[in-house]
């Protein structure tokens, strides 16, 4: 009889120790956070995971900038062009390093896409629900986050420097900064897109050197379109580069065509150039995506 009522009471006390069990997981399961299945969600996470890896490392923002600050200090100082805009040649530079900035911020933009394929991040972030459309997106706003913070940076020591500012204005300023983003949003496309399937750094530092250089001074960034041959003229109405830096110069310096210098399109056609640049790479990026990206 006591080994029975013994028995019975162990039994009770593990039936009451597995309710009380099976109380405290389903209280844990409602209180579990729901997994976030917005694209905008994921898009935000990945884009901010590679922000903070660059703020955090102050570092490489200033070695970043000290190239076009050496360009502005003694290639725009010891140069003095006679050009017919506003601030002289120095001026006419200032907004060249603008689109100088971008451009090799842009073009660091798929190495981020190769390290995360060597580190195995990749293959983390392909086997979550994001979309890989989104991690191609991400890639390119971290890149033009980074460029837009850089020029801003590079413009206001480019206005320490003796930049002319008689043009600037909330419009003018905003105006020249939405330039900049759509050149940069192209370009991150691009470079991002030519990344999908590289794992190897050395490959994407040779297509980096392939296209920056010829894109730079197959431009107006730095001297103008009228002092080029004639075949080197038509390369430069072709490149997007040029029509970024053109349009940030109307801009901010106000430029016109003058004796010895052009404005190379109206600002209506910089815009619409530009905007198509980067909608076209943007969206064959994506589409790219789909068939490249694989774990």
């Amino acid at each position: 009889m006591t080994d029975d009522l013994t028995r019975s009471t162990v039994t009770t006390q593990e039936q009451l120790a597995q309710d009380e069990g099976q109380k405290m997981r389903e209280r844990a399961f409602r209180a579990a956070p729901k997994l976030n299945r917005s694209p905008l969600h994921g898009l935000w996470a990945l884009t901010n995971r590679d922000l903070v890896k660059w703020y955090k490392n102050p570092i490489q923002l200033v070695i970043s900038l000290v190239q076009p600050v050496v360009w502005l200090g003694l290639f725009g100082k010891a140069i003095n062009l006679s050009l017919d805009v506003p601030g002289g040649y120095f001026s006419y530079l200032s907004a060249g390093m603008l689109a100088f900035i971008i451009l090799f911020t842009a073009a660091f933009a798929g190495m981020s896409v190769v390290w995360d394929r060597r580190f195995g991040f990749m293959n983390k972030a392909l086997s979550t629900p994001v979309g890989r459309g989104a991690i191609v997106v991400s890639k390119v706003l971290q890149s033009v986050v980074r460029s837009l913070i850089q020029a801003a940076v590079v413009l206001g020591i480019a206005v320490a420097f003796g930049m002319d500012t008689a043009n600037f204005g909330i419009m003018t300023v905003a105006g020249s900064f939405a330039i900049l983003f759509f050149m940069s949003f192209g370009l991150s496309s691009l470079f991002v897109m030519l990344a999908l399937r590289s794992a190897d750094w050395q490959t994407q530092m040779a297509i980096i050197n392939l296209l920056n250089l010829p894109l730079l001074f197959a431009s107006n960034a730095l001297l103008p379109v009228e002092s080029m041959p004639g075949w080197l003229q038509t390369v430069v109405r072709l490149n997007p580069v040029s029509y970024a830096v053109d349009g940030v110069r109307q801009m901010l310096l106000g430029a016109t065509s003058a004796p010895g210098y052009s404005v190379l399109a109206p600002l209506w056609a910089d815009f619409g150039v530009l905007v198509g640049f980067a909608a076209l790479l943007s969206l064959l990026g994506i589409v790219l995506s789909w068939r490249l990206l694989s774990k």
